[in-house]
């Protein structure tokens, strides 16, 4: 499978969500390859971190721009069980030829005004990109939730209302779990002390997109643990 964390405004948390995902689906025993499609390069430096900090990433990790993306991850699809691709927060080249070959494009908003008024520019993106990849499924949650108030629910709302657009209830809150994280070199799911509430929202998640309950207590999980506590 395909699955492209992309969107139109920056700063929603689409690397997080790419990587956290190519780190849980490795986990589980399959061969993912992590493409960094994002000007940033962000998924890049973390997963230089990672190799860096615990020896190895678990998943490979390379650098795409441009149409590169599009003939590069159609070569390499048969090759990896799954590939998760960070398309960054622009309506770039880099991330239409990612949708070009996508499965399933996830596109986080966070629930502040100015963030789901993209969503139309999104829409149209996905409605111009199924001219030519007319099975591509397009996904919408909420990411950095607030833990009180109503933004998440107006934004569940407006998100609900588009047809280009399905939205999925998997909220995912702002917690600083996933800073942590990150700035680790780690997957949610690995840090110590465990954070139970992010845990289990990017798990759902994980769920979400590739069907199947994710086993928490995995063998590269456990080895990743042994190592980082010896």
């Amino acid at each position: 499978m395909i699955i492209v964390s992309g969107g139109t405004k920056g700063g929603s948390g689409k690397t997080t969500v790419a990587t956290n995902l190519a780190i849980l689906r490795a986990a589980t025993g399959r061969d993912v390859l992590l493409v960094d499609a994002d000007d940033q390069e962000t998924s890049t430096d973390f997963t230089i971190l990672r190799t860096e900090k615990w020896g190895e990433a678990g998943y490979t990790s390379i650098k795409l721009t441009g149409a590169a993306v599009r003939t590069e991850a159609q070569k390499l699809k048969p090759k990896y069980d799954d590939l998760v691709i960070d398309a960054g927060g622009r309506d770039t080249t880099s991330q239409r030829a990612a949708l070009a070959v996508a499965d399933l494009l996830l596109v986080p908003f966070v629930p502040r005004s100015f963030d789901v008024w993209t969503l139309e520019r999104v829409a149209g993106l996905v409605e111009e990109i199924r001219t030519i990849n007319p099975t591509l499924r397009a996904y919408a949650f909420i990411n950095r939730a607030d833990s009180s108030g109503s933004d998440n629910t107006d934004a569940a709302e407006v998100l609900k209302d588009t047809t280009e657009l399905h939205f999925i209830d998997t909220p995912i809150g702002s917690r600083k779990a996933f800073g942590k994280a990150a700035a680790q070199g780690l997957a949610v799911v690995e840090l110590k002390p465990p954070d139970s509430k992010a845990t289990d929202e990017i798990v759902a998640l994980y769920q979400f997109v590739f069907g199947e309950a994710w086993r928490e207590k995995t063998t590269k999980i456990n080895d990743n643990e042994t190592s980082r506590n010896s």
